[in-house]
Protein backbone atom coordinates (compact mmCIF):
# COMPACT_ATOMS: atom_id res chain seq x y z
CA UNK A 1 0.00 0.00 0.00
CA UNK A 2 1.23 3.17 -0.99
CA UNK A 3 2.37 5.42 1.58
CA UNK A 4 0.09 8.97 2.88
CA UNK A 5 3.35 11.15 1.22
CA UNK A 6 3.36 9.68 -1.80
CA UNK A 7 -0.69 9.69 -1.95
CA UNK A 8 -0.81 13.59 -0.95
CA UNK A 9 2.31 13.93 -4.06
CA UNK A 10 -0.05 11.94 -6.62
CA UNK A 11 -3.09 14.22 -5.09
CA UNK A 12 -0.44 17.18 -6.18
CA UNK A 13 -0.56 16.03 -9.37
CA UNK A 14 -3.92 15.26 -10.48
CA UNK A 15 -4.43 18.84 -8.47
CA UNK A 16 -2.94 20.62 -11.05
CA UNK A 17 -5.07 20.17 -14.09
CA UNK A 18 -7.07 22.16 -11.75
CA UNK A 19 -5.19 25.06 -10.18
CA UNK A 20 -1.54 25.75 -9.85
CA UNK A 21 0.30 25.59 -6.55
CA UNK A 22 -0.81 29.01 -4.17
CA UNK A 23 1.78 30.72 -3.82
CA UNK A 24 4.14 30.89 -0.66
CA UNK A 25 5.00 34.79 0.23
CA UNK A 26 7.84 36.72 2.20
CA UNK A 27 5.68 39.32 3.85
CA UNK A 28 7.77 41.77 4.59
CA UNK A 29 5.76 43.99 6.72
CA UNK A 30 5.13 41.44 9.27
CA UNK A 31 8.59 40.00 9.16
CA UNK A 32 9.78 43.43 10.18
CA UNK A 33 6.85 43.81 12.98
CA UNK A 34 8.45 40.30 14.27
CA UNK A 35 11.71 40.61 13.49
CA UNK A 36 11.20 36.99 11.54
CA UNK A 37 11.07 35.77 8.60
CA UNK A 38 7.48 35.81 8.06
CA UNK A 39 5.86 33.75 4.82
CA UNK A 40 2.18 33.22 3.92
CA UNK A 41 0.71 30.55 2.48
CA UNK A 42 -2.10 31.82 0.05
CA UNK A 43 -4.93 29.26 0.21
CA UNK A 44 -7.06 32.83 0.37
CA UNK A 45 -5.80 32.57 -3.94
CA UNK A 46 -7.18 29.70 -4.78
CA UNK A 47 -9.68 29.60 -7.41
CA UNK A 48 -12.16 29.64 -4.73
CA UNK A 49 -10.52 31.62 -2.52
CA UNK A 50 -10.64 28.70 -0.05
CA UNK A 51 -8.50 25.26 0.47
CA UNK A 52 -11.73 23.72 0.72
CA UNK A 53 -11.07 22.95 -2.95
CA UNK A 54 -8.27 20.91 -2.24
CA UNK A 55 -10.18 18.38 -0.42
CA UNK A 56 -13.10 18.28 -2.23
CA UNK A 57 -11.11 17.55 -5.72
CA UNK A 58 -9.31 14.88 -4.19
CA UNK A 59 -12.40 13.27 -2.74
CA UNK A 60 -14.49 13.47 -5.68
CA UNK A 61 -11.60 11.89 -7.77
CA UNK A 62 -11.12 8.98 -5.55
CA UNK A 63 -14.98 8.41 -5.71
CA UNK A 64 -15.01 8.41 -9.47
CA UNK A 65 -11.52 6.24 -9.87
CA UNK A 66 -13.57 3.52 -7.99
CA UNK A 67 -16.83 4.22 -9.76
CA UNK A 68 -16.74 5.84 -12.59
CA UNK A 69 -20.45 5.84 -12.97
CA UNK A 70 -21.46 7.66 -10.20
CA UNK A 71 -22.84 11.01 -11.23
CA UNK A 72 -24.57 12.10 -8.14
CA UNK A 73 -22.61 13.70 -4.86
CA UNK A 74 -24.05 15.84 -2.00
CA UNK A 75 -22.93 18.09 0.75
CA UNK A 76 -23.84 20.47 3.47
CA UNK A 77 -22.48 23.31 4.18
CA UNK A 78 -23.21 26.94 4.15
CA UNK A 79 -19.69 28.26 3.26
CA UNK A 80 -16.10 27.58 1.69
CA UNK A 81 -16.94 23.81 1.35
CA UNK A 82 -20.12 24.39 -0.32
CA UNK A 83 -18.19 26.49 -3.06
CA UNK A 84 -15.76 23.61 -3.25
CA UNK A 85 -17.39 21.04 -4.26
CA UNK A 86 -19.80 23.08 -6.95
CA UNK A 87 -16.34 24.04 -8.32
CA UNK A 88 -15.56 20.26 -8.73
CA UNK A 89 -18.66 18.83 -9.85
CA UNK A 90 -18.05 21.52 -12.62
CA UNK A 91 -14.74 20.24 -13.57
CA UNK A 92 -15.67 16.58 -13.69
CA UNK A 93 -18.95 17.08 -15.12
CA UNK A 94 -21.05 15.11 -12.50
CA UNK A 95 -24.43 16.11 -10.43
CA UNK A 96 -23.88 18.19 -7.11
CA UNK A 97 -26.76 18.92 -4.93
CA UNK A 98 -25.63 21.28 -1.78
CA UNK A 99 -28.05 21.67 1.26
CA UNK A 100 -27.59 25.04 2.68
CA UNK A 101 -29.31 26.44 5.97
CA UNK A 102 -32.53 28.94 5.10
CA UNK A 103 -30.20 31.57 6.66
CA UNK A 104 -27.36 31.56 4.74
CA UNK A 105 -26.23 35.05 2.81
CA UNK A 106 -27.33 35.31 -0.58
CA UNK A 107 -23.89 36.21 -1.44
CA UNK A 108 -22.85 32.47 -0.49
CA UNK A 109 -25.59 31.23 -2.33
CA UNK A 110 -24.84 32.92 -5.38
CA UNK A 111 -21.06 32.58 -5.31
CA UNK A 112 -21.67 28.54 -4.89
CA UNK A 113 -24.44 28.74 -8.22
CA UNK A 114 -21.37 30.06 -10.28
CA UNK A 115 -18.82 28.14 -9.46
CA UNK A 116 -21.06 25.14 -10.20
CA UNK A 117 -23.06 26.33 -12.93
CA UNK A 118 -26.10 23.94 -14.29
CA UNK A 119 -24.00 21.47 -12.67
CA UNK A 120 -25.34 21.63 -9.22
CA UNK A 121 -28.64 22.27 -7.41
CA UNK A 122 -28.83 23.97 -4.11
CA UNK A 123 -31.35 23.46 -1.49
CA UNK A 124 -32.05 25.19 1.32
CA UNK A 125 -33.16 23.63 4.13
CA UNK A 126 -33.20 23.76 8.01
CA UNK A 127 -32.23 27.01 10.51
CA UNK A 128 -29.17 25.05 12.29
CA UNK A 129 -26.42 22.88 10.49
CA UNK A 130 -27.69 20.08 12.06
CA UNK A 131 -30.87 20.19 10.59
CA UNK A 132 -29.37 20.74 7.15
CA UNK A 133 -26.60 18.03 7.43
CA UNK A 134 -29.45 15.82 8.50
CA UNK A 135 -31.43 16.62 5.25
CA UNK A 136 -28.55 16.27 2.85
CA UNK A 137 -27.18 12.86 4.66
CA UNK A 138 -31.19 11.57 4.30
CA UNK A 139 -31.08 12.58 0.49
CA UNK A 140 -27.79 11.33 -0.20
CA UNK A 141 -28.96 7.74 1.29
CA UNK A 142 -32.22 7.76 -0.51
CA UNK A 143 -30.83 8.47 -4.53
CA UNK A 144 -27.58 6.58 -3.68
CA UNK A 145 -25.45 9.54 -4.33
CA UNK A 146 -21.68 10.08 -2.51
CA UNK A 147 -21.70 12.34 0.39
CA UNK A 148 -18.78 14.46 0.57
CA UNK A 149 -18.19 15.49 4.00
CA UNK A 150 -16.23 18.85 4.85
CA UNK A 151 -13.04 17.43 6.93
CA UNK A 152 -14.15 13.92 8.70
CA UNK A 153 -12.58 11.94 5.73
CA UNK A 154 -9.56 10.24 4.84
CA UNK A 155 -9.44 11.39 1.13
CA UNK A 156 -10.28 14.92 1.90
CA UNK A 157 -7.48 15.54 4.73
CA UNK A 158 -5.30 13.48 2.45
CA UNK A 159 -6.22 16.52 -0.37
CA UNK A 160 -5.81 18.84 2.26
CA UNK A 161 -2.45 17.41 2.77
CA UNK A 162 -1.04 18.93 -0.55
CA UNK A 163 -0.84 22.16 1.22
CA UNK A 164 2.10 20.23 3.03
CA UNK A 165 3.61 19.17 0.02
CA UNK A 166 3.77 22.67 -1.64
CA UNK A 167 5.27 24.25 1.03
CA UNK A 168 7.83 22.10 1.10
CA UNK A 169 8.53 22.61 -2.55
CA UNK A 170 8.14 25.94 -2.37
CA UNK A 171 10.97 26.56 0.77
CA UNK A 172 13.17 24.97 -1.58
CA UNK A 173 15.38 23.42 1.12
CA UNK A 174 15.32 26.20 3.43
CA UNK A 175 14.44 25.35 6.99
CA UNK A 176 10.99 25.75 8.34
CA UNK A 177 11.20 26.72 12.35
CA UNK A 178 7.61 26.79 13.19
CA UNK A 179 4.33 26.06 11.07
CA UNK A 180 1.14 27.98 12.08
CA UNK A 181 -2.32 26.35 11.26
CA UNK A 182 -5.83 27.26 12.18
CA UNK A 183 -8.26 24.89 12.99
CA UNK A 184 -12.26 24.56 12.55
CA UNK A 185 -13.10 20.77 11.94
CA UNK A 186 -9.61 19.31 11.69
CA UNK A 187 -9.36 18.41 8.30
CA UNK A 188 -6.47 21.28 6.95
CA UNK A 189 -4.32 20.32 9.91
CA UNK A 190 -4.81 16.16 10.49
CA UNK A 191 -3.48 16.41 6.95
CA UNK A 192 -1.10 18.45 7.40
CA UNK A 193 0.58 17.02 10.70
CA UNK A 194 -0.35 13.24 9.14
CA UNK A 195 2.06 14.40 6.09
CA UNK A 196 4.96 15.86 8.18
CA UNK A 197 4.44 12.54 10.79
CA UNK A 198 4.50 10.45 8.33
CA UNK A 199 7.74 12.06 6.33
CA UNK A 200 9.98 12.29 9.43
CA UNK A 201 10.18 15.83 9.80
CA UNK A 202 10.04 17.07 13.16
CA UNK A 203 7.62 20.36 12.37
CA UNK A 204 7.13 22.84 15.53
CA UNK A 205 3.56 23.74 14.78
CA UNK A 206 1.11 26.06 16.49
CA UNK A 207 -3.18 25.38 16.29
CA UNK A 208 -5.05 28.35 16.31
CA UNK A 209 -8.96 28.31 17.04
CA UNK A 210 -11.32 31.04 17.50
CA UNK A 211 -11.42 32.00 21.37
CA UNK A 212 -15.45 31.11 21.07
CA UNK A 213 -14.81 27.49 19.53
CA UNK A 214 -12.36 25.59 20.88
CA UNK A 215 -12.85 21.69 20.36
CA UNK A 216 -9.97 20.75 19.20
CA UNK A 217 -8.11 22.03 22.69
CA UNK A 218 -10.97 20.30 24.44
CA UNK A 219 -10.55 17.12 22.89
CA UNK A 220 -6.75 16.46 23.34
CA UNK A 221 -7.07 17.52 26.96
CA UNK A 222 -10.27 15.24 27.37
CA UNK A 223 -8.14 12.40 25.75
CA UNK A 224 -11.28 12.04 24.08
CA UNK A 225 -13.87 13.75 21.76
CA UNK A 226 -15.48 16.61 22.73
CA UNK A 227 -19.01 18.44 21.79
CA UNK A 228 -18.68 21.79 23.43
CA UNK A 229 -22.32 22.95 24.78
CA UNK A 230 -21.71 26.41 23.07
CA UNK A 231 -19.82 28.27 20.77
CA UNK A 232 -19.57 31.43 19.18
CA UNK A 233 -20.40 31.74 15.52
CA UNK A 234 -18.36 34.73 14.50
CA UNK A 235 -15.43 32.80 12.65
CA UNK A 236 -17.82 30.48 10.85
CA UNK A 237 -15.53 28.99 8.64
CA UNK A 238 -14.11 27.50 11.99
CA UNK A 239 -16.18 27.97 14.55
CA UNK A 240 -16.95 23.91 15.24
CA UNK A 241 -18.22 22.46 18.33
CA UNK A 242 -16.71 19.15 18.03
CA UNK A 243 -13.54 17.78 15.97
CA UNK A 244 -14.08 15.38 13.39
CA UNK A 245 -13.45 11.96 14.77
CA UNK A 246 -10.57 10.58 12.05
CA UNK A 247 -8.96 13.83 12.08
CA UNK A 248 -8.80 13.39 15.86
CA UNK A 249 -7.06 10.40 15.98
CA UNK A 250 -4.18 12.13 13.73
CA UNK A 251 -4.56 15.46 16.27
CA UNK A 252 -5.03 13.92 19.72
CA UNK A 253 -1.22 13.59 20.46
CA UNK A 254 -0.52 16.79 20.05
CA UNK A 255 0.62 19.00 22.97
CA UNK A 256 -2.28 21.37 24.36
CA UNK A 257 0.09 24.25 25.03
CA UNK A 258 0.80 24.76 21.13
CA UNK A 259 -2.98 24.82 20.42
CA UNK A 260 -3.44 28.46 21.08
CA UNK A 261 -6.87 30.65 21.04
CA UNK A 262 -7.41 33.34 19.13
CA UNK A 263 -10.24 36.26 20.68
CA UNK A 264 -12.60 36.85 18.19
CA UNK A 265 -12.25 40.67 18.62
CA UNK A 266 -8.37 40.48 18.31
CA UNK A 267 -9.39 38.52 14.79
CA UNK A 268 -11.29 41.68 13.72
CA UNK A 269 -8.12 43.62 14.45
CA UNK A 270 -6.27 41.68 12.18
CA UNK A 271 -8.72 41.17 9.75
CA UNK A 272 -8.53 45.22 9.25
CA UNK A 273 -4.83 45.95 9.77
CA UNK A 274 -3.91 43.42 6.93
CA UNK A 275 -6.51 44.66 4.86
CA UNK A 276 -5.73 48.66 5.38
CA UNK A 277 -1.71 48.01 5.34
CA UNK A 278 -1.02 44.75 2.98
CA UNK A 279 -4.73 45.20 0.89
CA UNK A 280 -4.81 41.48 1.42
CA UNK A 281 -9.07 40.53 2.11
CA UNK A 282 -8.82 37.53 4.72
CA UNK A 283 -12.57 36.43 6.31
CA UNK A 284 -12.59 35.35 9.92
CA UNK A 285 -10.87 32.18 9.79
CA UNK A 286 -8.31 32.93 7.51
CA UNK A 287 -6.73 35.63 9.35
CA UNK A 288 -6.26 33.17 12.37
CA UNK A 289 -3.25 32.01 11.65
CA UNK A 290 -1.54 35.64 11.44
CA UNK A 291 -3.27 36.86 14.66
CA UNK A 292 -1.74 34.09 16.66
CA UNK A 293 1.55 35.73 15.61
CA UNK A 294 1.33 37.84 18.27
CA UNK A 295 1.27 35.50 20.60
CA UNK A 296 4.37 33.95 19.88
CA UNK A 297 6.00 37.15 18.98
CA UNK A 298 8.93 36.16 21.38
CA UNK A 299 9.86 32.50 20.05
CA UNK A 300 9.92 33.58 16.75
CA UNK A 301 12.83 36.28 16.29
CA UNK A 302 14.74 35.70 13.63
CA UNK A 303 12.99 32.33 12.58
CA UNK A 304 11.05 30.99 9.24
CA UNK A 305 7.39 30.69 10.52
CA UNK A 306 4.94 29.88 7.45
CA UNK A 307 0.96 31.07 8.52
CA UNK A 308 -1.40 29.29 6.35
CA UNK A 309 -4.03 31.95 5.35
CA UNK A 310 -6.89 29.64 4.79
CA UNK A 311 -9.74 31.59 3.08
CA UNK A 312 -10.65 34.91 1.87
CA UNK A 313 -14.21 34.69 1.22
CA UNK A 314 -15.08 37.61 2.89
CA UNK A 315 -18.69 39.18 3.17
CA UNK A 316 -17.94 43.15 3.21
CA UNK A 317 -21.59 43.52 4.74
CA UNK A 318 -19.75 42.17 7.98
CA UNK A 319 -16.97 44.88 7.42
CA UNK A 320 -19.04 47.56 10.40
CA UNK A 321 -19.50 44.53 12.95
CA UNK A 322 -16.10 44.15 12.41
CA UNK A 323 -14.72 47.30 13.13
CA UNK A 324 -17.10 47.43 16.20
CA UNK A 325 -15.66 43.96 17.71
CA UNK A 326 -12.18 45.15 16.65
CA UNK A 327 -12.79 48.34 18.51
CA UNK A 328 -14.61 47.11 21.62
CA UNK A 329 -12.08 44.26 21.80
CA UNK A 330 -9.09 47.16 21.76
CA UNK A 331 -11.02 49.10 24.54
CA UNK A 332 -11.21 51.96 22.59
CA UNK A 333 -15.19 52.07 21.95
CA UNK A 334 -17.76 51.94 25.02
CA UNK A 335 -21.41 51.26 25.38
CA UNK A 336 -22.63 53.35 28.62
CA UNK A 337 -26.69 53.38 30.02
CA UNK A 338 -25.94 56.87 30.94
CA UNK A 339 -28.90 58.76 33.33
CA UNK A 340 -29.20 62.05 31.58
CA UNK A 341 -31.52 64.77 33.87
CA UNK A 342 -34.23 66.27 32.18
CA UNK A 343 -33.18 69.89 32.47
CA UNK A 344 -32.12 72.39 30.55
CA UNK A 345 -28.35 72.52 29.92
CA UNK A 346 -28.14 69.15 31.08
CA UNK A 347 -26.77 67.34 27.43
CA UNK A 348 -24.66 70.49 27.35
CA UNK A 349 -22.89 69.86 30.94
CA UNK A 350 -22.36 66.36 29.58
CA UNK A 351 -20.55 66.88 25.92
CA UNK A 352 -18.00 69.75 28.36
CA UNK A 353 -16.71 66.13 30.25
CA UNK A 354 -15.54 64.27 26.83
CA UNK A 355 -12.23 64.47 25.76
CA UNK A 356 -10.32 66.20 22.99
CA UNK A 357 -9.84 62.25 21.51
CA UNK A 358 -13.36 61.27 22.70
CA UNK A 359 -16.37 61.14 20.02
CA UNK A 360 -19.87 60.18 20.73
CA UNK A 361 -20.58 57.18 17.74
CA UNK A 362 -24.51 56.65 19.16
CA UNK A 363 -26.59 58.82 21.07
CA UNK A 364 -29.79 57.72 21.81
CA UNK A 365 -32.99 58.45 23.93
CA UNK A 366 -34.53 55.07 25.34
CA UNK A 367 -37.05 56.30 27.72
CA UNK A 368 -38.16 58.22 30.81
CA UNK A 369 -37.17 56.80 33.85
CA UNK A 370 -38.26 59.22 35.96
CA UNK A 371 -39.84 62.65 35.30
CA UNK A 372 -36.74 64.46 35.77
CA UNK A 373 -34.34 61.79 33.92
CA UNK A 374 -34.50 59.78 30.90
CA UNK A 375 -31.93 57.02 29.95
CA UNK A 376 -29.70 57.46 26.76
CA UNK A 377 -27.70 54.63 24.79
CA UNK A 378 -24.41 56.63 24.28
CA UNK A 379 -21.43 55.03 22.35
CA UNK A 380 -17.90 56.46 22.65
CA UNK A 381 -14.99 55.86 20.64
CA UNK A 382 -11.56 57.42 21.91
CA UNK A 383 -8.14 56.65 20.34
CA UNK A 384 -6.24 55.68 23.77
CA UNK A 385 -8.12 53.32 25.97
CA UNK A 386 -7.43 54.42 29.23
CA UNK A 387 -8.93 57.56 28.33
CA UNK A 388 -11.85 56.08 29.47
CA UNK A 389 -11.21 55.77 33.09
CA UNK A 390 -10.51 59.66 33.24
CA UNK A 391 -14.22 59.90 31.63
CA UNK A 392 -15.77 57.51 33.81
CA UNK A 393 -14.32 59.57 36.67
CA UNK A 394 -15.39 62.74 34.98
CA UNK A 395 -19.37 61.62 34.42
CA UNK A 396 -19.41 60.54 38.07
CA UNK A 397 -17.89 63.40 39.51
CA UNK A 398 -20.45 65.79 38.12
CA UNK A 399 -22.93 63.48 38.95
CA UNK A 400 -24.24 61.69 35.51
CA UNK A 401 -25.65 57.87 36.61
CA UNK A 402 -23.91 55.56 34.10
CA UNK A 403 -23.66 51.63 33.45
CA UNK A 404 -20.94 50.38 31.25
CA UNK A 405 -22.77 47.67 28.91
CA UNK A 406 -19.84 47.09 26.32
CA UNK A 407 -19.65 43.22 27.40
CA UNK A 408 -23.08 42.47 28.59
CA UNK A 409 -24.38 40.40 25.87
CA UNK A 410 -27.52 40.28 26.69
CA UNK A 411 -28.00 44.36 26.75
CA UNK A 412 -25.65 44.70 23.68
CA UNK A 413 -28.38 42.44 21.58
CA UNK A 414 -31.37 44.15 22.60
CA UNK A 415 -29.88 47.38 21.91
CA UNK A 416 -26.66 47.79 19.45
Amino acid sequence: MASFPSLVSGAVAQMRTLFDATPLQRNAYLSDKYSAEIYLKREDLSPIRSYKIRGAFNAMRKVLAADPHQTLFVCASAGNHAQGVAFVCRHFGVSGVIYMPVTTPQQKIDKTRAFGGDFVEIVLQGDYFDETLGAAQAFCAKEGGSFLSPFDDLNVIEGQATVAAEIVTQLRGNTLDMLILPVGGGGLSSGIVRYFRELGQDVDYRFVEPAGAGSLKAAVQAGELVTLNHIDSFVDGAAVARIGERNFEILKSIDPADILAAPEGRICATITNILNVEGIVLEPAGALSIDALQDVAEQIKGKRVVCVTSGGNFDFERLPEVKERALKYAGLKKYFILRMPQRPGALKDFLQLLGPNDDIARFEYLKKSARNFGAVLLGIETKQADGFVSLCQRMAAEGFEFTDITDDEILSELLI
